[in-house]
């Protein structure tokens, strides 16, 4: 199957294509009158309202379901055919892709009318002409939550001054000890939305022994069970204690893979 989206290495170019085949949508061929165009000619319609408010910024990693097909109605790639969401960087897709996913928000589901120069521009075993997606925001896991400021009034606190919210339950009963070497995904933030760091951007989970990472996080992957997902706001002096940068309180996404 084509590559469509991804531009550089972390394609899904050449994987098997699906047997499935998805119906193009009756606008297909080209942007009906109600569609909206932004000024490089990209033409989008919002298909559901999403439930988010924040968009994703380029540099954003985002999780998404995705149906592709040229203006004759052929479909050249679905994620949703495949029964797999996909997720890449918002910055190394097509430029009509990249533009549209800018415009939605959590929870949305937009078509886009992608013109071919802002698709493969003609490139040869690419999809040629304008290409229509329909595609639903599931997550944008490496954008600053809504609550990254400071932590809700739902979060729990722990008598250290860590605070929690449990996004995701796990499917593990065991806690790691401190001793444990554990396996995660997760991406760090200061308090005014800076990302500084993310194993998801790096496409590979980081394994650690718990005892030898910064104090919030030694007592609050205790506090999981592996396949969980927990948010943490850590106050300094349970992070780097105002020695060394990022400076303040941290807030953590973390997604406790496995405990050794």
């Amino acid at each position: 199957m084509l590559a469509l989206l991804v531009l550089l290495a972390a394609s899904v170019w050449g994987q098997a294509p699906s047997s499935s085949n998805i119906p193009a949508p009756a606008d297909v061929a080209a942007p009906p009158a109600d569609a909206a165009k932004t000024a490089s000619g990209l033409a989008t319609r919002v298909v559901k309202p999403g439930t988010g408010k924040e968009h994703p910024a380029k540099d954003d990693l985002v999780t998404i379901d995705y149906t592709g097909w040229t203006t004759g109605g052929k479909m050249f790639d679905s994620s949703v055919a495949r029964g797999a969401p996909a997720s890449f960087p918002v910055n190394r897709v097509i430029p009509g892709f990249s533009e549209g996913l800018q415009l939605m928000v959590t929870g949305e589901t937009r078509r886009m009318w992608i013109p071919e120069d802002l698709a493969y521009k003609g490139q040869e075993g690419r999809p040629k002409g304008m290409l229509v997606f329909e595609v639903t925001l599931l997550e944008m896991p490496t954008h600053a939550p809504e609550d990254v400021k400071a932590p809700p009034k739902d979060a729990k606190r722990t008598a250290s001054g860590l605070e929690y919210k449990v996004l995701r339950p796990g499917t593990g009963k065991r806690h790691p000890k401190a001793s444990d070497e554990v396996t995660v995904n997760y991406t760090g933030w200061t308090t005014d939305g800076k990302r500084f760091d993310s194993s998801l951007t790096r496409g590979q989970p980081a394994t650690f022994p718990l005892n030898k990472v910064i104090a919030g996080w030694t007592e609050g992957l205790q506090l999981m069970v592996e396949g969980q997902k927990m948010r943490f706001w850590i106050p300094q002096d349970l992070a780097y204690q105002g020695r060394q940068a990022p400076y303040g309180m941290l807030v953590f996404d973390v997604e406790l893979i496995s405990i050794r």
